[in-house]
């Protein structure tokens, strides 16, 4: 596979997945690993970057949308986003760091914009995570495929 567009899809993959967007990376990620065809550090670089990307995004997207918490149509209603704010009240920014989780993770990162967590700790913390993830994948395959 040429180079370029290996790791391109895999950006964009890995960058699609951290949005509220259905995606896979991981399944994209193993593929590529398994092949042998690409430097591994660069391969978890390029996942890391797209999923840290799209996890912006999505803070980005909760720290505009925060300003209309009080209409009808905010796709966070009332109580989840009270819900929320007593969570990061226990929690603190160190919820963060299980952005990459199925299901959960992509929203975190939104209602982390609408809760203005600041941007360091969030790169920070989403990073350590997300990065932490595909390391740990990539770990686990080379020990299965030898």
């Amino acid at each position: 596979m040429e180079p370029l567009l290996a790791y391109g899809g895999l950006f964009a993959a890995a960058f699609l997945a951290a949005t509220l967007l259905p995606a896979q990376s991981e399944a994209v990620l193993a593929g590529l690993l398994l092949s042998g065809e690409h430097a591994v550090p660069l391969l978890l670089l390029v996942a890391s970057a797209g999923n840290i990307g799209g996890s912006v995004v999505n803070w980005l997207l909760g720290r505009w949308a925060a300003r209309f918490r009080d209409r009808r149509w905010f796709p966070v209603k009332p109580a989840a986003l009270a819900r929320a704010e007593r969570w990061y009240g226990r929690l603190g920014h160190w919820s963060l760091l299980l952005s990459w989780l199925p299901v959960v993770g992509d929203p975190l990162t939104f209602v982390a914009g609408v809760l203005r967590v600041p941007l360091a700790w969030f790169l920070l913390l989403v990073s350590i995570g997300k990065a932490g993830r595909y390391i740990a994948l990539a770990a686990a395959l080379r020990g299965w495929s030898g």
